[in-house]
């Protein structure tokens, strides 16, 4: 019985380590925005409002989106089909307990939906060191082009083809080096 025991500890203490456990929350863009709004940090917060990801959860509140869901077989509104929110909403799916109260699903494709939930890398300490942020949750995407394809494709009632340059062009947003 006391080797069990000792087996199970181990064995616990291991898979916490190869499979960590974290409890990062999302936050929301009013958070994020409170230091990427300025030119100093690349004005990001205009470049996202001034983009259609900041109005992807809108067009699903338009008739035309009703009218492709339901040319598609979905009986519900383009805005409560999860096949549409998959790629216009961040957090439709998740428990609620993993969005902050300043969350909200009505901001669309954000900050959030490609960078991950923000909660433990929000400091301005940790955002400073860039590997400790990536640790505490920071997601940045060496291959960008293959994440923004699991929307900009065919699957896609909409899709009209996608040119990853020209799109990155209009929502690249950099910190400027000093």
């Amino acid at each position: 019985m006391r080797y069990l025991v000792l087996f199970l500890i181990a064995f616990l203490i291991i898979t916490s380590k190869i499979f960590p456990q974290n409890n990062f929350t999302y936050i929301g863009v009013d958070q994020c925005v409170m230091c990427h709004k300025t030119e100093k940090q690349g004005s990001q917060l205009s470049i996202w409002k001034n983009s259609k990801h900041s109005k992807a959860y809108e067009t699903l509140k338009t008739e035309k989106a009703n009218q492709i869901a339901k040319e598609k077989g979905f009986t519900t509104p383009a805005v409560e089909t999860s096949e549409c929110l998959k790629c216009h909403a961040t957090g439709y799916n998740l428990d609620k307990a993993m969005l902050g109260n300043k969350f909200k699903i009505e901001d669309g494709v954000q900050c959030e939906t490609c960078h991950g939930p923000g909660s433990a890398y929000k400091d301005m300490k940790i955002m400073k060191d860039r590997a400790l942020a990536i640790k505490n949750g920071l997601i940045v995407h060496e291959e960008k082009e293959k994440f923004c394809i699991d929307c900009h494709n065919a699957e896609s009632p909409t899709y009209t083809g996608f040119e990853f340059e020209e799109s990155w062009e209009k929502i690249k947003h950099y910190v400027p080096k000093n």
